[in-house]
Parts: structure tokens; sequence; C-alpha cells
């Protein structure tokens, strides 16, 4: 970090659905930062939009506009990522990266604030990696369980809004949503996939359905989130063999995933201190009185900061495992908030 002064921070990719709810986090929280740039694509560029209260101007992802950048928070696809991450950091800024380019790489550290924030301060290739935002619903519950208790393995089944495929998710889910409106489909063999003009983004119709496809076909029947939540999981715990399973599923939602956690322990569990170290967990909120109809759900977890838990239970033929069930906004915590964070960390030197 440049010394004097509060530092310069670049948002790259100010523009897109992130950036809007980035925008909001910064305005939100303490401000540590002095001048902030907003950058986007050449196309997007010369508007103005609001961050800390005052119409800022959107500069084009230029490499002259990183000059001077002290920390620049990235949200870009793959492509864009993996070209312009490294020129960021060639002019001086410590970057903080949403993409999955950098995630796997053992010289950056992936870092979620609330469980691992020391690894953020050693950054050999200036690079720091944030996990996907379905990692990020689930890890906060499962490293204080495990910090507690010691995990020896996951199995788990995701729940993933369709903001986590972009506007274009969000645009197919509402377009097919108006075409069944006020229909008797879903009643029939195929009759929604054939009243559905297309299925956009995904590889068959999410409106009245769930997809358990989410993310690319991988080695073996596996997709990509199935082997990223592995992966991320693994080094943010900093368990490198540790066993875990996931089958990720799109849902008609717009914004919020959900997880069922079943987790085993190195030790024997109870939920009433399940329940303790849950609700004294940084950045998770317990919601678990099912009688009462209070447990979480992505409609009432979406635009709040923490990750919900809820439907805790022992599980009936182990008294080592533990069964969960976790919300978070995927756009906040799982991607924007994580990232400030993050951010911030760096910033304190």
């Amino acid at each position: 970090m440049r010394t004097g002064g509060e530092p310069t921070l670049a948002v790259v990719g100010a523009t897109g659905t992130v950036g809007a709810v980035l925008r909001g986090l910064l305005s939100e929280r303490r401000d540590v930062w002095g001048e902030i740039r907003l950058l986007a694509s050449p196309g997007s560029a010369g508007g103005k939009l609001p961050v800390r209260g005052e119409e800022t101007e959107i500069l084009p992802l230029h490499e002259e506009n990183l000059d001077g950048v002290d920390v620049a928070l990235f949200h870009l696809p793959d492509d864009a990522a993996a070209q312009w991450v490294p020129v960021a950091v060639a002019r001086g800024a410590v970057v903080i990266d949403s993409s999955s380019v950098f995630r796997t790489e053992d010289d950056v550290p992936l870092v979620v604030p609330e469980i691992n924030p020391h690894s953020a301060r050693v950054r050999p290739r200036g690079i720091v990696a944030s996990p996907d935002c379905t990692t990020l619903a689930m890890i906060g519950a499962v490293g204080a369980l495990h910090s507690e208790w010691g995990l020896e393995s996951l199995v788990l089944a995701t729940y993933q809004a369709v903001s986590g495929s972009g506007r274009g998710g969000v645009d197919t889910l509402r377009s097919q949503l108006a075409e069944v409106a006020g229909t008797d489909l879903g009643t029939m063999p195929g009759d929604v996939r054939r009243a559905v003009s297309g299925t956009g983004p995904y590889p068959a119709p999410i409106a009245l359905n769930v997809v358990p496809f989410a993310g690319t076909g991988a080695a073996d029947g596996w997709t990509t989130d199935e082997l990223a939540v592995r992966a991320e999981t693994r080094k943010v715990l900093g368990l490198p063999h540790l066993p875990v399973s996931a089958t990720c599923v799109r849902v008609p939602v717009v914004t919020g995933h959900s997880v069922a956690v079943h987790a085993r322990f190195e030790n024997e569990v109870t939920v009433p201190q399940a329940h303790e170290i849950l609700a004294a967990a940084p950045g998770v909120v317990l919601c678990d009185a099912p009688g009462d109809g209070e447990f979480p759900t992505p409609a009432d977890a979406v635009g709040t900061d923490p990750i919900w838990a809820g439907r805790v239970r022992r599980s009936l033929d182990d008294p080592r495992s533990l069964e969960f069930f976790v919300c978070g906004d995927n756009l906040r915590k799982g991607v924007a908030l994580n990232s400030v964070q993050t951010a911030e960390i760096v910033a304190s030197g």
C-alpha cells in the first residue's frame, strides 16, 4: 500500500448487477477510502453513477485509469479478468478478484474475512481471490462449526438463484413465469418445456421446475459449480483432503442461494451447542424455530448481509453428524460484500 492519505479504490465492472450492490455497500459502510474510481467497458464510459452520495463519472477500462490505484475490486467475466487483473497489479494495485480465474492458484489466497482474514495479508502475486457465491452461502456457518468440532466430511445440496447466472438468468425466469402464469401447466410430461419460448442459459425450463445442473459439464458427470464448491471449501478451511460432495441445483428464485448441509465432525455434536456456535459466529444469523414457522428462506435473506442458518438437527443415525439449512444473498455476501470486507483488510495494512 502507498503511504500518506486514504487509499484509492477502483471498482472494475461498476455498471453490472454486482457493481450496483457494491456501490451501495461502499456508501453504507465505514468510509476508509479516498478517491473511488468507477471503471467499465468503453461502451459504458462517460455516464455517471452514484457512490457515497456523489455522482461519479464512469471511466473506460484503460491502463492509464489504473495508475495510482491502491486497491481494485474486479467483477468481470473470467476472460476479461484474466486479461486485466495482471495489468492492474503491474500498475501497483492490490486486486480483489471475484472471477474463477485465480481461486485455485496456490500463490493466490482465497479469503472469507470471517474465517481466514490473515490470508489476505500474504499475497505474493498482488491478488486476493474471493470464493464463488455458492461457497459463500454456507462456508461461514460450516467454518464456525469446524472450529469447534473438527470437520471430517461434507455432503451438500445447493438451491441456486437465477441471478447467479447474471441478467440472462433473471430475464429468462421472468419471461418464463409470464408465459406460464394463470395456466394449468406442470401437470403433463413436457408441457412446461413446450410452453416456454426458450430455456435461456439453462438446459431445461426454470419456471415451475428445478434444474439439477448448475455450471457447465465437467469430468465424470460432475459440473464446474460442484467441483468449485469442493475445491474452494478445502482451500478456505485449510483442509486439502476434506471429502466434499455437492449436487448443485438451479431453482426459480431471483436472488438468494440456499444450501442443505450434512456435516460430519471428529467429535459428537449436540443441537444446543450448534445453536450457540452459530449464534455467535460472525456473519451468521441463527433462525431456527420451525414449530413457529421460523427458518431461513431466500425470500427473507435477500437484501441482507449475513448468512441465515436454521433447521439444525443431529443426524438420526450418526451422533457426529449435523444437518442444517442456510440461505444468503448471492449478490451481497456472495460477491460484493465479501470483496469489500477483504478490501478493507488490505487497506488496513
